[in-house]
């Protein structure tokens, strides 16, 4: 694993199998560090948007509380240092005490990787304010296009961030993702701390990885030339499946923020939202779900403070299945965009008409619009779509 680890990073770090403790899935993993580096109440910062269920695998039963740190959109949702010492600072206010900052690289949703300087920066503060730096680099081996992936254990070993103290970066990864693996419960802890390392061994007894499926494991991993292989039919798989997608999408004015990684991309439907609400982006979800009938996941349960935007995931299907994935949000789009239009024709030519009551009447002054686009919802371009 130690070798792999290595090699799906381009060979520039090398990784010590001393460190690598083995857990249940990368769920496992995430809840032994929480064990490890936190006390009920404690508080992990996280950059929003992040993977749902981290909510679950670091707070279940470790009690840590996720805080977000806020990013957004105008900067394709890049985390700053502004936005994490906000972050931090709030929670010192709320007199709870901040023992990580956790982040996914690349992230899930977004399909991004984060540069070597962010990286620093995340490494620095955390050695400036004796905070853990948790990286959960689960996609590691599923970036296809430049740039390419920096991992922590890169910025750590090369000295891009000097002064930073080891003893408090630590990653989880898993082979769930990256090989389409994720029911033979492989995770991995590997930090760079040693009393961390020995408490998580101890741990990892309650979700151990069968011997079978080590057995057989250790049996792919140790072949370099088809994981050589493997890697780059990935890449290239993703690569294709990605550029078609969003130039799909492209035809009907959806856009997608830019990614290079993962198995799925960041859908922006803020257009065709009722209203810029949590609730309008839940309501067009369930349109999109039970009438178009498509499982995509919105933005508010990513954590998301932007509504509108969407993970659709692409790569745990067959082209042709794609294709009519495809052709089913292009048609809901098209009808949404003809609906529009049409009721914003028709109000061109049906002026508001204000109706105020006649000298003496009982009854309250009023405003009647007549206009369809009150009533607009994402459900009306749906009324006749099978």
């Amino acid at each position: 694993m130690a070798k792999f680890m290595g090699q799906v990073r381009g060979g520039k770090v090398t990784f010590d199998p001393d460190r690598v403790v083995m857990c249940g899935g990368a769920t496992g993993a995430q809840d032994t560090l929480a064990f490890c580096l936190a006390d009920p109440g404690d508080a992990y910062l996280v950059p929003t948007p992040y993977y749902p269920a981290f909510d679950r695998d670091c707070c279940w039963r470790s009690g840590v509380k996720l805080l977000p740190i806020e990013c957004h959109s105008s900067n394709n949702f890049t985390l700053t240092r502004e936005a994490l010492v906000s972050a931090y600072d709030g929670a010192r206010r709320q007199g709870v005490r901040v023992r990580g900052i956790l982040i996914t690289n690349p992230s899930n949703p977004l399909g991004t990787t984060m540069d070597r300087g962010t990286l620093a920066m995340l490494a620095a503060f955390a050695t400036e304010r004796r905070v853990h730096l948790i990286c959960d680099e689960i996609y590691a081996g599923s970036v296809f296009a430049k740039p390419g992936f920096v991992s922590i254990a890169e910025v750590i070993e090369r000295g891009d961030a000097p002064g930073c103290n080891r003893d408090l970066v630590h990653i989880a990864y898993s082979l769930s993702k990256d090989f389409g693996l994720p029911g033979f419960r492989v995770g991995i802890v590997y930090s760079y701390n040693d009393d961390v390392v020995a408490c998580a061994r101890k741990m990892s007894s309650f979700g151990l990885v069968s011997s079978q499926t080590q057995h057989f494991l250790a049996m792919m991993l140790a072949d370099a030339e088809f994981m050589a292989r493997f890697l780059a039919e990935s890449a290239r798989r993703l690569a294709a499946r990605h550029d078609r997608f969003v130039a799909g999408l492209r035809e009907v004015g959806i856009a997608c923020l830019p990614g290079n990684a993962g198995l799925f991309s960041w859908m922006d439907l803020r257009g065709m939202l009722r209203e810029k609400t949590h609730d309008a982006e839940l309501e067009l979800w369930r349109v999109i779900v039970h009438r178009v009938k498509l499982n995509v996941s919105p933005g508010t349960s990513f954590h998301c403070n932007e509504p509108g935007w969407f993970r659709v995931c692409y790569a745990n299907m067959d082209d042709d299945t794609m294709e009519v994935a495809l052709d089913r949000i292009r048609r809901f789009v098209r009808q949404h965009q003809h609906s529009k239009a049409k009721a914003e024709r028709w109000a061109a030519t049906r002026p508001l008409r204000l109706s105020l009551p006649r000298r003496g009447a009982t009854t309250a002054s009023h405003l009647a619009i007549s206009s369809p686009l009150a009533l607009l919802s994402p459900q009306s371009p749906m009324v006749h779509a099978s």
